[in-house]
């Protein structure tokens, strides 16, 4: 009897041991991906520090139904996204067509408006269009999945602490 006894306390610290460095898991890939979104967002700012801005127009919508080979058995039923192909002359340049980086479905912008556009003098092909999607959204979307993940991990892990005490 005594035996089984320290078995029980032996497992129990086991335990604790292993609820730790999950939690402290948690924590560390909540902060890794508020760091990512941080960097994202560094990005963006510094982009918009340094672009240049042009007039640019939408020619066209290029819907494309863009899958990983992991996503593709889970979401068999996805729909196409509109990418728009923006059109613009850069300062001193010639004229330059685009794809944005974000598409949506419904579509953001149709043929034929005039939207904002932000480039970089030494390399105006890597244009973006000025809007929330295309400058913000992955810096939000990692940050805020970070931030809410290693929220989660540190209320466990404090009220573990709580327990214990």
């Amino acid at each position: 009897m005594a035996g089984e006894r320290d078995d029980v306390v032996r497992f129990e610290v086991r335990g604790r041991s292993a609820r730790r460095w999950v939690i402290f898991g948690v924590i560390a890939f909540g902060s890794l991906f508020m760091v990512i979104g941080l960097i994202l967002a560094g990005v963006s700012v510094s982009y918009l520090t340094d672009a240049k801005r042009a007039d640019g127009t939408v020619v066209a919508l290029d819907w494309r139904t863009d899958h990983s080979s992991s996503s593709r058995r889970t979401r068999a039923h996805d729909e196409p996204a509109a990418y728009p192909v923006v059109e613009f002359t850069p300062a001193g340049g010639t004229s330059l067509q685009f794809r944005d980086s974000t598409g949506s479905n419904p579509p953001s912008y149709e043929v034929g408006e005039h939207v904002e556009v932000l480039y970089r003098a030494d390399s105006p092909e890597d244009a973006k269009i000025n809007g929330f999607a295309s400058l913000w959204l992955a810096p939000i979307i990692f940050g805020g999945i970070g931030l809410l993940v290693a929220g989660i991990g540190t209320t466990v892990a404090l009220v573990t602490r709580r327990r214990r005490s």
